[in-house]
């Protein structure tokens, strides 16, 4: 069976990054007065904030990891702080190559589709940053406030597979630059998942995860769909 859709992240996979999502979730743990490092925060990339914010608390022994209201307060910072950075920062910029390669396989007949860690605010800010959909080259988007959880579960994918009328989850294939992406991928049985170096996790970390190729550009991926 060929593949018939695409699934990619976006920070650090399709859109550039040089650390700003960890950077801004370390500054919105750190205004509760907790210390957390940059390796710290890239451990739960690609996971959906909430779940990040909660399981940073909870290694640090902090007891407010238990309560929701506070970490929904943090997450609103992160929010916050998030989308101003994607509406405002002159470092926002698609990855190189990003739409030649969603424009080739859209011309292979191929559905491509985005998930993220992100909830749906940050990422309409997204969106409406790059022009993806106003050019024609995605045609749906999942995000983790959008499902019962979000990676590793493969909610988002099934979301997507629902959406883009998709019948068989062999025909998908799942792109990002995190573990808990590669997990996703594996999780929901596609048949190809791909883990990309060049963004928050290096080639030595992606390779501990389930994956079924590492690539370093997303143009590798015309050789392998």
């Amino acid at each position: 069976m060929g593949i018939q859709l695409a699934v990619f992240d976006i920070a650090g996979t399709t859109l550039h990054d040089e650390s700003n999502v960890a950077q801004v979730l370390q500054h919105a743990i750190k205004t509760a007065g907790v210390d957390v490092t940059l390796d710290e925060v890239n451990e739960v990339m690609g996971y959906a904030k909430p779940f990040a914010i909660r399981y940073l608390l909870r290694e640090k022994q902090d007891p407010r990891h238990a309560d929701d209201q506070f970490i929904h307060s943090l997450h609103e910072i992160f929010v916050t702080n998030m989308k101003s950075h994607y509406a405002t920062s002159p470092a926002v910029r698609e990855k190189e190559g990003v739409s030649e390669v969603f424009a080739a396989l859209k011309q292979k007949g191929i559905k491509i589709a985005l998930d993220t860690g992100f909830d749906r605010d940050i990422t309409n800010v997204i969106l409406q940053r790059t022009g993806w959909q106003e050019k024609g080259l995605i045609d749906a988007v999942a995000t983790s406030d959008e499902v019962p959880h979000g990676r590793p579960y493969p909610y988002m994918i099934y979301r997507l597979m629902e959406q883009l009328e998709i019948g068989a989850v062999a025909a998908v294939a799942k792109i990002g630059d995190t573990t808990s992406d590669l997990e996703e991928g594996t999780n929901a049985g596609c048949s190809v998942v791909a883990g990309v170096t060049t963004g928050a996790y290096s080639r030595e970390e992606l390779a501990k995860g389930p994956h079924t190729h590492l690539i370093s550009n997303l143009d590798e991926l015309l050789t392998i769909i």
